[in-house]
């Protein structure tokens, strides 16, 4: 039974909008997994394996920069 439920879990896909993001870094804050990370001023995705979908970056984002699938 294990097995089939991690074949069900689909990884998260992420699309980060780069011009939108100016690096407040609120999404980075509010991800419970840490999944994300800074990178030369804007947000980049470390670890989308970790992710829990539960669409803090997303929601909490000023700028409408994430969306999570």
């Amino acid at each position: 039974m294990a097995e089939s439920q991690a074949a069900e879990k689909k990884q998260a896909i992420f699309k980060v909008d780069l011009k939108w993001c100016k690096g407040c870094e609120i999404c980075v804050a509010f991800c419970p997994k840490n999944c994300l990370e800074m990178e030369g001023g804007k947000v980049k995705v470390a670890r989308p394996e970790d992710c829990i979908k539960c669409n803090l970056c997303e929601l909490r984002c000023p700028d409408f920069a994430i969306t999570v699938e």
